[in-house]
């Protein structure tokens, strides 16, 4: 979660899996609040521990291993502030400028390089980053996106998301499918990342309410998505769907974060039940309708 004023750092250790961290004693990134701290990372795939020969393919394994140390932090490479890299050999390092500009060209962090040995010989690039887990928000230009399903690539996306966050109510692709024909469902991604999901039910009952519910990967809540993603959902539910009244929304009993969201915009507890044959138990919550 984003820390606030006063609230002690709360710090968490990231594995890759490498066997340098074990036998030397380090973590690929250290997660410190906000912060997040990548070590200087080389072209070894970690899974196997090879590493290529060719000094651009080397870079480009160093950026998959830190994308995804970044992922398990709740960060993509737009939040990262500083980058620096190593090389045994200045000359490697213009060959490697494509790959690197193609990470970090949007994001412009300081940077620095240096020309220095590195642990294993066969290692001609090592990269280090530094990220921040700040706030964000969704519009033209801004780093979030939230955009409707369209097609099955995104309908897999958005049941990835829904299966992670309510695993008792998991779905098909085919029940995703269909749900695209009667709700509107979306995706948020920060970047070109994957962050989480919405869904927003046409009115039901005597009384119109429509259902509108938001849904963060776990390593990206505190940062503003879900706002962003009720925000966009109660806008279409207000604005675009005839005869809507008031909103509800259904959350996991089990999700803590969902339900302190829901409670700090001002969702009210209607109702709890367990779905016959379950044992998970569930909560509709309702907000009451804009006054005129």
């Amino acid at each position: 979660m984003t820390k606030r004023l006063g609230e002690p750092s709360v710090r968490r250790t990231i594995v890759s899996g490498s066997t340098f961290e074990e036998r030397i004693g380090y973590a690929r990134a250290v997660v410190d609040g906000d912060q997040v701290h990548v070590s200087g990372t080389t072209g070894f795939d970690y899974t196997a521990m090879t590493i290529s020969a060719d000094v651009v393919k080397q870079a480009e394994q160093c950026l998959r291993n830190i994308g995804a140390a970044l992922a398990e932090a709740g960060c993509t490479f737009a939040d990262v502030v500083r980058v620096r890299y190593l090389l045994p050999a200045r000359e490697d390092f213009e060959p490697c400028w494509p790959v690197l500009r193609e990470a970090f060209g949007r994001v412009r962090p300081a940077a620095t390089m240096m020309v220095c040995g590195l642990a294993d010989e066969r290692m001609r690039i090592e990269v280090e980053v530094d990220a921040r887990r700040g706030t964000v928000t969704a519009g033209p230009g801004r780093e979030l996106r939230i955009e409707p399903v369209d097609g099955d690539a995104m309908a897999r996306e958005w049941r990835h998301v829904h299966n992670v966050i309510v695993p008792p109510a998991a779905l098909t692709l085919d029940e995703v499918r269909e749900r695209v024909g009667r709700n509107r469902l979306a995706n948020a991604y920060l970047g070109d990342v994957l962050v989480g999901c919405s869904t927003v039910r046409p009115p039901r009952g005597a009384d119109g309410a429509a259902t509108v519910i938001a849904r963060v990967l776990p390593a990206y809540r505190g940062r503003g998505i879900g706002t962003a993603l009720y925000e966009a959902g109660l806008a279409h539910a207000h604005a675009r769907v005839p005869g809507a009244g008031a909103v509800e929304t259904v959350v996991l009993a089990a999700n803590a974060d969902g339900l302190r969201f829901a409670a700090a915009r001002g969702f009210v507890e209607k109702e709890r039940y367990v779905l016959d044959g379950e044992r998970d138990e569930w909560v509709d919550l309702r907000l009451a309708a804009p006054e005129a």
